[in-house]
């Protein structure tokens, strides 16, 4: 091991030496910039030939090295002993509904016995899931699918004592809830809440939970990615991405930093197996700061609203728009009670900018709105026909909403792998909707133009290429009159939101 490290030393020395023979025909500069990043690159072989090789014990004598690991060591060291006693680890239960016995005189029960129904009842449904206290009222914050709709919920203190808890709310579209619990002795010191916008990709974190109900588990790991979406449509999501090994278990758990500050929550995983596989995801902690906040204080979430529908923008949809760029949010529909339709906001319209950030994509857009209190006013910024124009919003408060969606009956014309049938107020199964007539999306076919544009059944078709459509004929016109090379694009009436939809055939002529 000695001969290993005496080799390596004479192989750096050997390197710096001619680098320092060749950096002077280069520019002073470009010297200075190619002798750091390779000194950079000697350093990091240093560590790792020190990690291989550095026995137990070497502390003042070490190589440097050695000596960065195990201050490396001694800082998750640190948070293990930080974070622990604030994690805590929750379980459900979901007692079962009981099954009524046959009305009369019933055989079953005449064989088995009266306790027949009793016995055969489906047994509780029990959940394990992760949760960080963070005040000394004893708030803890976990997830919303750790809670569920349960009936009962415990939570397991320093992996010694059980406490039943108390449900204070739940917000679904973030996936977050918090629950509360009451001790006569002191509750453990609650965690520090860190700052989710000062992370970095590649910066170190720890996540904390109880991966498979193993009480106090502390894995590590670095930030691979910041902004992720998984589900879009209604959901909140701006997650952070890490290689920090996260199980079934860790739910609800905190991802923290170096510095013992937690600046996630655990909440999902990316898996054909079930377990760890290398990539997790975190609800960031300034996103669960204000539902924390709005649950504490009203048991329900409080949220800006816009009053659009917006999509992201394909180049297909873009180049319909005469627009160049695929960033910003495509307004598919405008809420006539909204926010957005009192500045005169219009479908086609393309968000580009709020207050002084720049709209990449829909995720983003939906998450500021959403953490803006409503009733403050803000400059909105949207491209019409290809001009830009800016206007002064006033943010509402996101309504409480509950969309169900119907299963239709089969059409009768089939047309760009849809079928699509007639519909008005005296229609037997008319959809829920306010038009009085239109035309409604009854078949789809998976391998059609109209599945590869997301269209789904139920979908109301209100206009292609920029005509109205409401009728069998409407449809056809439109259709016949188009490019299918050049595509049709559709504004759909989806659950009550209108969206925009290109049907393309790409297929041939083209190469790639």
């Amino acid at each position: 091991m000695i001969l290993d490290l005496v080799r390596f030393r004479l192989n750096v020395i050997t390197i710096q030496y001619l680098m320092k023979s060749a950096t002077p025909r280069l520019s002073a500069p470009l010297a200075s910039n190619m002798y750091s990043r390779v000194g950079r690159i000697i350093r990091g072989a240093a560590l790792a030939s020190c990690l291989m090789y550095a026995p137990a014990g070497w502390t003042e004598d070490a190589p440097a090295g050695a000596r960065l690991a195990n201050e490396l060591s001694e800082a998750f060291e640190h948070v293990a002993e930080t974070i622990t006693p604030s994690v805590v680890t929750i379980s459900t239960e979901s007692k079962p509904k009981k099954g009524k016995a046959p009305k009369g005189k019933d055989p079953l029960k005449d064989f088995f016995g009266e306790d027949f129904f009793d016995k055969m009842a489906p047994t509780p449904q029990r959940g394990l899931g992760t949760g960080v206290i963070v005040d000394e009222q004893g708030h803890i914050l976990t997830n919303n699918h750790v809670i569920g709709e349960s009936d009962e919920v415990s939570v397991r203190i320093n992996g010694d004592r059980t406490v039943k808890a108390k449900v204070v709310g739940t917000d679904p579209r973030t996936d977050l809830a918090v629950i509360k619990i009451k001790v006569k002795e002191a509750l453990p010191k609650p965690a520090k809440l860190g700052d989710s916008e000062k992370l970095k990709i590649g910066e170190w974190v720890i996540a904390a939970g109880a991966s498979f109900g193993l009480d106090n588990t502390i894995t590590a790991g670095i930030v691979s990615a910041k902004g992720r979406a998984l589900s879009g449509g209604a959901q909140y999501e701006d997650f952070i991405q890490t290689d920090a090994a996260i199980n079934p278990g860790n739910s609800g758990g905190p991802l923290v930093n170096l510095r013992g500050e937690v600046v996630g929550i655990n909440t999902a995983i990316v898996s054909k197996s079930g377990g760890y596989m290398g990539i997790g995801f975190a609800i960031p902690i300034n996103m669960a700061k204000q539902v924390l906040d709005s649950l504490i204080s009203n048991g329900k979430v409080t949220r800006g609203w816009l009053g659009v529908g917006i999509q992201n923008l394909t180049e297909d949809l873009a180049q319909s728009f005469n627009y160049s760029e695929t960033e910003g949010a495509l307004v598919g529909h405008v809420d006539p009670k909204g926010p957005a339709k009192k500045i005169g906001l219009q479908q086609g319209d393309i968000i580009v900018e709020l207050g002084k950030s720049r709209i990449k994509n829909v995720n983003q857009l939906r998450n500021m709105v959403a953490a803006i209190k409503p009733g403050t006013s803000t400059d909105l910024t949207f491209i019409r026909n290809g001009k830009s124009e800016t206007r002064s919003v006033t943010i509402g408060e996101l309504p409480s909403q509950v969309v169900e969606a119907e299963t239709k009956e089969e059409g009768s014309v089939e047309d760009l792998g849809m079928t699509v049938e007639e519909f008005d107020e005296s229609s037997p199964r008319k959809p829920r909707t306010d038009r009085t007539k239109g035309l409604i999306i009854t078949q789809i076919d998976p391998q059609g133009l109209a599945g590869d544009a997301d269209l789904q059944v139920g979908d109301i078709i209100v206009s292609i290429n920029g005509k109205d459509v409401s009728s069998i004929d409407d449809f056809r016109a439109a259709t016949e009159k188009g490019d299918p090379k050049k595509g049709f694009r559709f504004v759909v009436e989806s659950q009550g939101m209108e969206r925009f939809a290109i049907l393309r055939d790409s297929s041939g002529g083209e190469e790639e």
